[in-house]
């Protein structure tokens, strides 16, 4: 059996000009999150949304809101998102210099913390401060644009993700989450790498029914 897992569907992928909707969706579906991309046109080659659209979602949903920041100077945007709403903010750790200083500034927030590595960035680079976080995302896809495929040695990270999680004693407490590529006919075997939460946008809404989609990832772990 599949181990019990948290969906995000990343709105990214979703209509912009009917959120609602989508939000709705989600909550037909059961999904647990609601994933956020932000991206400055500047780490990545593309231009998302800003701390005016997490406000907007706030009040039209209890969900919990995953906002990732994938920007340069991360420390500059995390008050904004915090009282904008976001329970979670995930930094890039290629991002900053000083990721010590980004984690006391989301801590002081009161938000949750999360660190993202791009798939070419060693492990070893987000380990010392695992027993900081509550989160560590890993992209399964170069980060920046939605709708790629699934790069197969992103499972042996999540892999590697646990076992050290798990020497540390951490593996109850920090969430492993996976971005990019997953679709229903490879999340079970990122679950059962250790993946905690998926984020899944094309393959969430480029459907006819996100809601049933959704309720087709969780009876993987059924």
């Amino acid at each position: 059996m599949t181990s019990e897992f948290k969906l995000a569907p990343s709105i990214l992928s979703a209509d912009f000009a009917d959120l609602q909707s989508a939000l709705s969706q989600c909550e037909d579906g059961g999904a647990h999150w609601i994933h956020v991309d932000v991206m400055d046109n500047q780490f990545v080659l593309n231009l998302t949304i800003g701390p005016p659209v997490v406000k907007s979602l706030r009040p039209k949903t209890n969900k919990f809101l995953d906002v990732h920041m994938m920007v340069i100077d991360p420390e500059r945007l995390v008050e904004a998102f915090a009282r904008a709403g976001a329970d979670l903010i995930t930094f890039h750790i290629e991002a900053t210099d000083d990721a010590q200083a980004v984690i006391d500034i989301i801590k002081a927030s009161g938000t949750q913390v999360g660190i993202s590595l791009k798939p070419s960035t060693p492990l070893s680079e987000v380990e010392p401060y695992y027993d900081q976080i509550d989160l560590v995302l890993v992209m399964s896809v170069e980060p920046g644009f939605g709708g790629q495929g699934y790069i197969d040695g992103s499972t042996e990270r999540v892999q590697k993700i646990k076992q050290k999680l798990t020497e540390l004693c951490l593996q109850d407490r920090v969430l492993i989450e996976v971005d990019g590529g997953i679709k229903l006919h490879n999340a079970k075997k990122v679950i059962d790498a250790g993946a905690n939460v998926l984020v899944a946008g094309s393959a969430i809404f480029g459907t006819d029914d996100p809601a049933q989609t959704i309720r087709d990832f969780y009876n993987l772990s059924s």
